[in-house]
C-alpha cells in the first residue's frame, strides 16, 4: 500500500511513496549495525563537527524544510520554520555537552578505582509522530548520535517527506553512511524491526495504544524503551494570578500547533473567585486568532493534520455537550470533510465527559471551576495522564508548593509549558516513562557500566 503526502489544507495528494519491502528493511538494519561498529569509535570532537554542520543546514534552510512541514501536516509556515530552527538548538546543545554527559563518573568505594562508564547500545529504532515532525525526531537524533548510537526512523505515515528530508540533512552534514536511516513502513511492520537482534532499543512518541503495543513487543524481546505518550495538561489559575498574563499564555498554550501538542494546556482549572474574569479575557484572546492557508505568514493557525482528526474531535465535543458541558466560545469543524477546526471553550466540564477524561487533540479548552487551591490540585491529579502542567499565582513559593503536588513529569510556574534542550522531558502515569533531552536524555540509550579496579 502506497504512502501518501496529503495536504490537509486542500485535501490534495501531493506525493506518493512506495514502502520499503521487508527485504529492504533487513538490508537497512544490517547497514545500520555495520555503521555502528565504526561510529561508536569516532571521537566526540568529530561527532560534534557533523552535528554543528547539521545545525548550520537547519538554520540556513529553515524555509525549505518549514514548507515541507506545512504542506504535509498543516502547521503555519512561520511556526514550521521556528520548529526547524529549534532542532538546530538541540544539535548544538549536544555537540557542546555530550562529551561531558558521557564522561566516566568516578565512584567512592573500597576499590583502588571504581567508575561508571557510559557506552552506546547500538541501533535504536525511533517511532515518531506527525505533530512536530522535525522536533520530535531531533530530540532523539541529536543525543543518540552524539552518544555513539545509530538511528532508524519509522515516522508517521502522513509525513514521509519530512522523514526523508531529515535523512537528507544528516547526509548533507557529512555523517557516515547509514548512521541514520528512514524506514518507509507501516505500523504493522514495526514488530519485525523490534525483533531484529541488531535493534537494541526503541523510543516512541505517540498515542497510548501505540505505546503499549511497542512496549509489549520490546518487553518480549527484553529491549529498552522510552515512551512519550499523550497528555492532558492542567493549567491551574489561582485566586492571586495575573489574569492578563495568564490568559495570554493560556490562549497560546491551547493553540500550539492548533492544539495538537501533547504539552498544550487542555484542562483549565480556575478558582471560582476569578473564573468569570478569566473566561472573559480568555474568550476575547481566542476569538482574535486568525486562520487560513498555512503557507501565509499572517495566520495564527491552520487546519488539523487530517480531516479524520477533526471529525474525531467534533465527536468528543458533541458528546461532552450532550452530557452537560456549556459552550462559552462556539467554533468547531468548518464542514464535513474539512480538516479546519475553529477554537472552542467549554465550561462545566465534569468527570465522565470526553472533555474531562480524554485527551482533546485540537483547539478545544475544557474549563473546570473549583473552590480553592486544594480542590485545584485534586482535579489536576484526577487524570490518567501526567506529562506537564502549569500553575498561575503571584506568590512564587505558593507556585512551587503546588507544582510539587501535581503528578506530572514537568510543572511550570507562571510560564508556558515547553520543551528545551537543557530541561528533561517526559511523563508519568499513562503519559509514558523515561526522559528525553538534558543529560538524562542522552543516558537513556547507553550501557551504564560499572567498572571495579582492585
Amino acid at each position: 500500500m502506497a504512502i501518501e503526502t496529503v495536504n490537509p489544507a486542500t485535501g490534495e495528494v501531493v506525493k506518493t511513496f512506495t514502502p520499503h519491502t521487508p527485504e529492504e528493511v533487513q538490508q537497512k538494519i544490517a547497514a545500520a549495525e555495520k555503521a555502528f561498529q565504526s561510529w561508536r569509535g569516532v571521537s566526540f570532537e568529530e561527532r560534534a563537527r557533523h552535528m554543528h554542520r547539521q545545525a548550520d543546514i537547519l538554520e540556513a534552510e529553515a524555509e525549505k524544510y518549514g514548507r515541507i512541514i506545512s504542506l504535509e501536516m498543516g502547521k503555519p509556515v512561520k511556526d514550521a520554520m521556528a520548529e526547524v530552527k529549534k532542532c538546530a538548538l538541540a544539535c548544538r546543545y549536544y555537540a557542546e555537552h555530550a562529551a561531558d554527559f558521557m564522561a566516566d563518573e568516578e565512584i567512592d568505594s573500597k576499590a583502588s578505582r571504581s567508575l561508571i562508564s557510559f557506552e552506546p547500545l547500538g541501533v535504536v529504532l525511533a517511532v515518531m509522530p506527525w505533530n512536530f515532525p522535525f522536533w520530535q525526531v531531533y530530540r532523539f537524533l541529536a543525543p543518540a548520535l552524539m552518544a555513539g548510537n545509530v538511528g532508524l526512523l519509522k515516522h508517521a505515515s502522513n509525513v514521509p517527506q519530512c522523514a526523508l528530508a531529515i535523512e537528507e540533512i544528516v547526509q548533507k552534514a557529512g555523517f557516515p553512511d547509514n548512521v541514520f536511516q528512514t524506514l518507509l513502513i507501516g505500523s504493522k511492520e514495526v514488530n519485525a524491526v523490534i525483533e531484529h537482534p541488531h535493534v537494541k532499543a526503541v523510543t516512541l512518541t505517540g498515542s497510548e495504544t501505540a505505546g503499549s503495543k511497542v512496549a509489549e513487543k520490546a518487553g518480549q524481546e527484553i529491549k529498552k524503551t522510552v515512551l512519550e505518550l499523550g497528555g492532558s495538561d492542567a493549567f491551574i489559575v489561582l485566586d492571586d494570578a495575573d489574569l492578563d498574563k495568564a490568559t495570554e499564555v493560556a490562549s497560546k498554550s491551547r493553540m500550539i500547533n492548533v492544539g495538537q501538542s501533547c504539552i498544550a494546556a487542555k484542562r483549565f482549572i480556575v478558582v471560582e473567585s476569578v473564573a468569570d474574569a478569566f473566561l472573559q479575557k480568555f474568550k476575547t484572546k481566542m476569538q482574535s486568532l486568525k486562520t487560513g492557508d498555512p503557507l501565509k505568514e499572517e495566520i495564527d493557525y491552520g487546519p488539523l493534520a487530517r480531516a479524520d482528526l477533526a471529525e474525531e474531535l467534533e465527536k468528543q465535543v458533541q458528546e461532552s455537550i450532550r452530557q452537560g458541558a456549556e459552550v462559552v466560545l462556539d467554533g468547531g469543524r468548518e464542514g464535513k470533510g474539512s480538516a479546519y477546526f475553529r477554537p472552542m471553550i467549554l465550561k462545566n466540564v465534569k468527570p465522565g465527559m470526553p472533555a474531562y477524561e480524554e485527551e482533546m487533540f485540537g483547539p478545544v479548552a475544557a474549563v473546570m471551576v473549583v473552590k480553592d487551591e486544594e480542590e485545584a490540585i485534586k482535579v489536576a491529579n484526577d487524570s490518567r495522564f501526567g506529562l506537564g502542567g502549569a500553575v498561575w499565582t503571584q506568590d512564587k513559593e505558593r507556585g512551587l508548593r503546588v507544582a510539587r503536588k501535581v503528578e506530572t513529569g514537568a510543572m511550570f510556574v507562571n510560564a508556558l509549558v515547553a520543551s528545551s534542550p537543557e530541561i528533561p522531558f517526559g511523563g508519568i502515569k499513562k503519559s509514558g516513562y523515561g526522559r528525553e533531552l538534558s543529560y538524562l536524555g542522552i543516558r537513556e540509550f547507553v550501557n551504564q557500566k560499572s567498572i571495579w579496579i582492585d
